[in-house]
């Protein structure tokens, strides 16, 4: 049994690592097709209010909050990062150590997937706002990208789907390995006694 453990705590492990890196990666997509379509109908950036699309402020104010979301993710790739030095990846038996970075990880999950989920759907609202015919008419004259596609707000869900069931894993995992060093504690203990 501990065989099969082990060798599902490796492949939880680099799940774990493998979401992460896709949060960030996402992290640094978000923003292309706002970037590629609205940052040049900014008519004076120090002046937001001055467009030739009404509603392009939307990438403006997506700043502040993919500026976090990415730094976020940097921090959930170290602690998968942990998950590795901690050797919660191999260990046998597991230590104070293993439990708090796995803990650390599943919660970190957790509550970025939520924040994220609530900003990027009100982003997403604010980007349904904009002024699609502006929009098209400037990118026809001015040769930039032209899209309504709400693609990098909708994939959200599969990304944070993604790392939500890398933390359940895991968790899964942790109280796997407990079940099983108290199954062999008994069994050493037994075994003390029939001595």
């Amino acid at each position: 049994m501990y065989k099969k453990q082990m060798k599902c705590q490796k492949a939880v492990c680099l799940l774990c690592m493998i979401s992460s890196v896709i949060v960030f990666l996402y992290a640094l997509g978000i923003m292309t097709d706002l970037y590629d379509s609205l940052y040049s109908t900014m008519m004076n950036p120090a002046d937001l209010t001055q467009t030739t699309v009404p509603g392009s402020i939307v990438y403006y104010n997506m700043q502040e909050f993919n500026s976090v979301f990415l730094k976020y993710s940097i921090g959930l790739i170290l602690l998968a990062c942990l998950l590795y030095i901690t050797n919660t990846h191999i260990r046998r038996k597991y230590y104070i150590g293993n439990y708090v970075a796995a803990a650390l990880f599943a919660i970190a999950n957790v509550n970025i997937a939520v924040w994220a989920h609530q900003y990027i759907e009100i982003f997403k609202a604010q980007f349904l706002n904009v002024d699609f015919e502006a929009l098209k008419k400037h990118a026809e004259l001015w040769k930039t990208t032209y899209t309504e596609s709400t693609f990098w707000f909708d994939i959200h869900v599969a990304v944070f789907a993604i790392a939500l069931i890398a933390s359940a894993a895991l968790v899964g995992v942790v109280f796997w390995k407990v079940s099983l060093m108290k199954e062999e504690q008994k069994l050493i203990e037994a075994g003390r006694k029939a001595a």
